[in-house]
């Protein structure tokens, strides 16, 4: 089988026979050559969209931490916001409506941490106390709305007597610093001689 079109060309039978089979070799590949193409092209995009959802699916995962973290931010500045009153006093008042009875309080220096924090102390001594109103006294300390917490607890039993302790209680209240920025002078109107 021979293509007509060769005929016109002047070609001898042989190198008609020879263009007919180039012809048909390369229709076969052209003919394998575009599903085979289009299947890469398919398959590289849809690796594409994998990739591309992958990513999607790990911001949208990340978002729910991201919330959780910008609310226990909120929450922080929230409670150091609110400033701690005067620990002694605080103390004093706490111990007061559980029966307790503040021998002496004494203020420690303020620590610096970091630009931001500066932590104040306070320890007071507490004599002839239960565990019951101790325990409450320091659980009101922990769940008060202030940036307060328990530094230091000291337990000694007091010989003879029943549910009987002295107790030396450190507290530690975090105050965020207030940094103001710097007033810049007004610029000088005097002319120097």
């Amino acid at each position: 089988m021979v293509l007509p079109i060769f005929e016109r060309w002047g070609m001898n039978p042989r190198e008609q026979r020879i263009a007919t089979v180039a012809v048909l070799v390369l229709g076969g590949m052209l003919l394998l050559a575009v599903p085979i193409g289009l299947q890469a092209l398919v398959s590289g995009r849809r690796a594409d969209n994998e990739e591309l959802r992958s990513a999607l699916s790990s911001v949208n995962s990340a978002r729910a931490q991201i919330r959780d973290r910008q609310e226990r931010k909120a929450s922080l500045t929230l409670r150091y916001g609110k400033k701690a009153p005067q620990l002694a006093g605080f103390l004093e008042q706490s111990a007061s409506a559980q029966k307790l009875q503040v021998t002496d309080s004494v203020d420690r220096p303020d620590v610096p941490h970091g630009k931001k924090y500066v932590e104040r102390n306070t320890v007071i001594h507490l004599k002839k106390s239960g565990m019951a109103p101790l325990a409450t006294f320091l659980e009101a300390i922990e769940k008060s709305s202030y940036p307060v917490s328990l530094s230091r607890l000291n337990i000694r039993k007091r010989s003879g007597e029943p549910d009987s302790y002295d107790i030396e209680v450190g507290v530690s209240a975090f105050d965020r610093t207030e940094t103001a920025p710097a007033a810049s002078a007004p610029p000088s109107s005097e002319k120097k001689p």
